[in-house]
């Protein structure tokens, strides 16, 4: 994720302008930009790019245009269904003068020529991509635009500034004559890059801030899209792999006749801790294995269960942590509170559960390697094949494709180093997949978190004394080592350390406590999914508690935000705050900054007699600054929503003697059609301010928005996720 400077309140630090400096020719007389920040290391150019000596610089957002007038932008943020590719490319055709429609994107390689500035690799992560694209694609296409001007303006012999550009066609409107960006492409190639370029101003805009189709749909709605699970590589085999059901546990034993005998099985594979059957098909594969029996010693995990797991948790939550934050003092404060509260608040192991279970096709040679994936961190893909075969890394080539759902897990790449060291025991290409089941319990899980948290008001309704202490994995310390501060883990705390509300006396701490059974990695809304859970639930406490409506104590601690008094401004009107409801019904709120964006977010919940949850309408306004593509972000919010609703009614991940309870959507269920609300997104932008990510906000307002209009609804007040079953047995007096 951001390294690091990634906590709320905080913007991610890049300079406000990065030039172009680089320009080289490619073979074919295509034009080629790098757009890159100053200061970091020069790559060499490729071979491909040697019939004219030149530099390129790293990260890089290429763009290609050829003397058949095609521009290509070489996309280094994986597409996973949020719309990226169509954003990120609009940023590119603006500035360029060129329609989306005559834009095509490419995968970006694994390369260290496209190295995120801010993130410190290629990764797409955080929602991060349009932040930190949004200068740097806009001066490509400026700086790409201004030298094909030059070239037709010296051809013929006009000012530059004479000429103007438009659809991908330059104008000389004084002469009548024009030429296309294709029959200029060799020739602009040889311009200067432009010392100084002027991006147009946002009332010039004509494709920033409309919503086109996506450049995806077409290909996603005929089938034509190619996951990385779709790859078809001549003479691929198939196989299916299965590890051992609890970490640190070994195989032990297999019958490998009985899985040959299955027809169309071709080969048994091992592993210390896993076995994959080696078939040419899929099937075949599935029946192998499981003729194979595969035996398992358990290891030191097998005895442990998710409550064993959370009574560490608690003993270690009752100890001082590392600090956060730590503001005036927080345990006087809490002292002369008028109204306290104390609470424990707990969120669940989570999967991931993308529709796409994991998959990865390799063809391992000894002098280099293939791979076939759609990954988050092309990078470090490429780097667990080299440690898993030893080749050298340049050698490798990872081809990355659209993604079927990443939230988090395709940040990390152990199943790709896996899959290489199955790979790497044939000659031949082979396609390595997860089943359902697999994916479900071999995954690496958002951590389980134990809050601890008090908090007071005073008479006059503001906040005295505020101590927030959360316990649970650090993700930070395995993923970015280097990302730790003094032992603080900054993505543990985001959106507790930073919150939208005036606090004079606070402290905010982290006790870390590592699980032996799992592994743990990011998940959609990383810290803020957690935090803001349990600091907007604490603040809907206090107002109730004090007698205080919900919204105005929201405003009256925010009041020196006022991003954050308008966006409550709008979603109040837009829900109808205070309107009469029928029995069973309440209305809740949820305030957050995350990602540099502002939401508040109101969900309308009824509970019927039986405890059944029904969940009516959400309403959520958001500020995320300047808006690209306002259709995107209204997909996003609406998808995060769907996304953070279903954890909070539904899921969480257990484990008995040491295995993964959960297996399949049967007991890891996803929310159905008909539960789904009506959702209306309304956008608040605020074009001076700084660009705001959008991909996990709504997943982050999900759970306090819903756990709050429940307390609205029935009284009950909700400190454990998730929340259906605790309602299942409700009084009919509800």
């Amino acid at each position: 994720m951001r390294k690091w400077n990634r906590t709320q309140g905080e913007g991610l630090s890049f300079p406000t302008r990065r030039a172009l400096l680089g320009s080289v020719l490619a073979g074919g007389g295509s034009f080629l930009l790098s757009a890159f920040v100053p200061g970091l290391p020069l790559i060499r150019a490729s071979k491909a790019q040697d019939a004219v000596t030149g530099i390129v610089f790293s990260p890089n957002a290429f763009i290609r245009i050829t003397s058949q007038g095609s521009v290509t932008l070489i996309m280094r943020h994986a597409e996973m269904g949020q719309g990226i590719y169509t954003g990120i490319s609009m940023l590119l055709a603006e500035e360029l003068e060129v329609g989306l429609d005559q834009v095509s994107v490419e995968a970006a390689p694994a390369d260290p020529a496209y190295v995120d500035s801010v993130a410190g690799e290629e990764e797409t992560g955080g929602s991060s991509s349009t932040r930190d694209s949004w200068v740097p694609l806009r001066e490509a296409g400026a700086a790409a635009r201004m030298m094909l001007i030059a070239a037709a303006a010296e051809q013929w012999g006009v000012p530059a500034s004479a000429c103007t550009a438009r659809h991908g066609t330059v104008f000389h409107q004084a002469s009548g004559r024009s030429t296309s960006y294709g029959a200029l492409a060799e020739a602009a190639a040889r311009q200067p890059v432009p010392k100084k370029i002027t991006l147009k101003s946002p009332t010039d805009f004509t494709v920033i801030g409309t919503s086109p189709r996506r450049l995806d749909t077409k290909a996603k709605t005929n089938g034509s899209a190619r996951f990385g699970i779709d790859v078809q590589i001549p003479g691929m085999k198939i196989g299916c792999i299965k590890a051992c059901p609890v970490k640190g546990g070994h195989l032990t034993g297999y019958n490998r006749a009985a899985a040959l005998a299955v027809p169309g099985v071709e080969d048994v594979l091992t592993l210390p801790d896993a076995i994959a059957v080696i078939a040419s098909h899929m099937w075949a594969a599935l029946k192998g294995q499981e003729a194979a029996a595969p035996a398992w010693d358990y290891g030191p995990n097998a005895h442990i269960a998710t409550t064993d797991i959370v009574a560490r948790m608690k003993a270690a939550s009752e100890q001082s942590g590392v600090t956060a934050l730590k503001t005036g003092n927080a345990e006087e404060a809490l002292k002369r509170a008028h109204t306290r509260i104390e609470a424990v608040y707990e969120l669940p192991f989570l999967a991931h559960a993308a529709l796409e279970p994991i998959n990865t096709t390799l063809h391992i040679r000894p002098d280099g390697a293939d791979v076939w994936v759609g990954t988050q961190v092309p990078g470090r893909a490429r780097q667990e094949v080299a440690d898993a075969t030893g080749l050298p890394p340049e050698s490798i080539a990872v081809h990355n494709h659209l993604i079927g759902g990443g939230f988090g897990r395709r940040l990390d790449s152990n199943s790709i180093g896996q899959a290489a060291r199955f790979a790497k025991q044939v000659s031949y290409p082979v396609k390595l997949i997860w089943t359902r089941e697999e994916d479900i319990t071999q995954d690496q899980f958002r951590p389980y978190y134990y809050d601890r948290i008090s908090a007071g008001l005073a008479a006059d309704g503001t906040i005295s004394g505020w101590h927030h202490r959360t316990t649970g994995s650090a993700v930070t310390a395995r993923w970015y080592p280097e990302g730790m501060q003094n032992g603080l883990d900054p993505d543990a705390v985001e959106g507790a350390a930073q919150t939208p509300y005036a606090m004079a006396d606070q402290l905010v701490e982290f006790v870390r406590d590592e699980p032996d059974a799992v592994t743990t990695l990011w998940w959609r809304g990383v810290g803020p999914t957690h935090n803001v859970f349990v600091v907007e639930s604490m603040i809907d406490e206090l107002a109730h508690t004090s007698g205080q409506d919900p919204l105005a104590l929201r405003k009256k601690l925010a009041a020196h935000q006022p991003r954050a008094i308008k966006v409550l401004d709008e979603v109040a009107k837009q829900s109808g705050w205070g309107r009469a409801l029928p029995v069973g019904h309440g209305l809740g709120i949820a305030l957050h900054y995350s990602f540099q964006t502002w939401a508040a977010t109101v969900l309308e919940v009824a509970v019927e007699k039986s405890g059944q949850i029904r969940l009516i309408r959400v309403d959520s306004a958001v500020d995320c600054g300047p808006i690209v593509f306002p259709d995107g972000v209204v997909a996003q919010i609406q998808g995060g929503l769907i996304f953070g609703l279903t954890m909070a009614l539904y899921n969480e991940i257990t484990l008995k003697n040491g295995q993964v309870e959960q297996s399949n959507f049967h007991n890891y269920r996803m929310m159905r059609l008909n539960e789904a609300p009506d959702i209306r997104v309304h956008l608040v932008p605020d074009p001076d301010a700084e660009i705001g990510g959008i991909g996990e906000v709504g997943t982050v307002a999900a759970a306090p928005a819903l756990a709050n209009a429940l307390f609205a609804a029935t009284g009950k007040r909700l400190r454990r996720i998730p929340f259906a079953k605790q309602f299942s047995k409700l009084d009919a007096a509800l």
